[in-house]
């Protein structure tokens, strides 16, 4: 199954964006309105995910974000990887926070 994938600059402002990262990469610097979702938990917690819109998938670089597309896209939803992760997001100079009261960055 081929998944879509868009780069993070393209990522439209307003979209769903799941962030499937651990908890301590989520701390340390996520995009201000992401929902985070642990790739860990996502079979368990799949209710939490829309299924009448797109969802733009993250992690780090990409490979937990492409399979966590792949399955929902599996189960009828609509999933867009976002190619290069959180060090894309970071590389294209879009919002981050953290948790930590520290400047964000990708862990």
């Amino acid at each position: 199954m081929t998944v879509p994938e868009i780069e993070a600059r393209d990522v439209p402002a307003d979209a769903f964006l799941l962030d499937v990262r651990e908890r301590e990469e989520w701390v340390a610097g996520h995009a201000p309105e992401a929902v985070h979702i642990p790739m860990t938990e996502i079979q368990g917690r799949v209710d939490e995910v829309p299924a009448d819109r797109q969802v733009y998938v993250v992690c780090r670089v990409g490979g937990r974000s492409y399979q966590v597309a792949a399955w929902l896209n599996h189960l009828g939803r609509e999933a867009v990887n976002v190619g290069g992760g959180m060090q894309s997001w970071e590389g294209a100079s879009r919002p981050m926070v953290s948790e930590t009261g520290r400047p964000p960055f990708v862990a």
